[in-house]
């Protein structure tokens, strides 16, 4: 009789974890770098090839690293946002045109709105891999010593800006 109840007992922890798992928010990703160091990096900067950009030269500054790309839908929804966050000039907004053809990443800008201090290309995705990149938008908070200190999957919003983003820029720059 108690082996008969095995399977059901199995069966009913199983359907206990899926329903937990419904229950959460896809964008919502845990990243293992939170709090750690921002990977090191040396790329070449999409407006001036010859000029290479290093993660070493933000040291001291909070910014923001965005992940996106020509062919990304989700990146046309979020650059109208962070065209006017880059009005604001908060922070320094780098971005990063990941696993792009550098012509297509600067036809891209020009006809949509350049709001990057700086982008880099990272035609290989490394880079991103380093960041732990599932798809592209996405963006991370850098702090001061060049830790990660929030991830945001997808594109930004005004909402995410105003009460995730900003508040955390704030209260870094202190």
């Amino acid at each position: 009789m108690k082996k008969a109840l095995i399977p059901l007992v199995v069966f009913a922890v199983l359907v206990v974890f899926l329903a937990l798992g419904l229950t959460r928010d896809p964008s919502v990703v845990p990243s293992p770098l939170i709090n750690k160091p921002a990977p090191n990096f040396v790329a070449p900067q999409l407006m001036a090839p010859d000029k290479q950009f290093a993660a070493k030269d933000m040291l001291g500054q909070v910014w923001l690293l965005n992940v996106w790309a020509s062919w990304c839908v989700a990146c046309r929804q979020e650059h109208p946002v962070l065209m006017e966050f880059a009005k604001a000039k908060i922070v320094p907004l780098i971005g990063l045109d990941y696993k792009d053809v550098p012509a297509e990443g600067l036809k891209w800008l020009a006809r949509f709105g350049d709001p990057y201090d700086v982008t880099i290309t990272d035609r290989d995705g490394r880079i991103g891999i380093d960041f732990g990149v599932y798809g592209v938008p996405e963006t991370f908070l850098i702090d001061k010593a060049g830790m990660i200190r929030h991830k945001h999957i997808g594109p930004v919003t005004d909402e995410a800006l105003r009460d995730t983003i900003v508040p955390l820029i704030r209260e870094l720059q202190k």
